[in-house]
């Protein structure tokens, strides 16, 4: 497993350096074509790891609940982040990593309820879990990496 965490603390970091420098403006720019902006793709991949890794076992998520109403599956952006609430979005994306792994050697993921992705891929464990949401991160990369070149 400590392979898998590395892969999302540096798929992370790979994020934080391709949004590097870009404005407020360019953050939350919809490009013809796309339902979403960079900024959006960026809270969904906080979202959707609590999302596979806490709630479906069983445990409470690590972000606040509104966050997880605006930027889980199905939703498209609505508003522009103020700065203080990017920032926040920035450190969950950074920390959580980290407090993921923690939590996983603490063995606090003692149960996963099954649950079947859009892709009809099977998650019925934490460890799927985790190799999934890696597959998920990389595919929001390849689109922040689209996104930024329109910005």
């Amino acid at each position: 497993m400590n392979t898998q965490f590395e892969v999302l603390k540096k798929s992370r970091e790979l994020v934080i350096h391709l949004i590097q420098g870009l404005t407020k403006e360019q953050l939350h720019k919809i490009p013809e074509g796309y339902n979403n902006n960079i900024a959006w793709n960026v809270a969904h991949l906080v979202v959707t790891q609590q999302l596979l890794h806490y709630k479906l076992s069983g445990l409470s998520c690590l972000v606040p609940d509104d966050l997880i109403d605006k930027y889980r599956k199905g939703t498209k952006p609505t508003e522009v982040f103020e700065d203080e609430a990017w920032e926040e979005v920035l450190d969950l994306l950074l920390g959580l990593p980290d407090t993921l792994k923690e939590d996983f050697e603490a063995g606090v993921f003692k149960e996963y309820i099954s649950y079947k992705t859009s892709t009809g891929y099977v998650l019925n464990s934490f460890e799927r879990a985790v190799c999934f949401n890696n597959l998920h991160e990389g595919i929001h990369i390849g689109v922040i990496m689209a996104l930024r070149k329109l910005v």
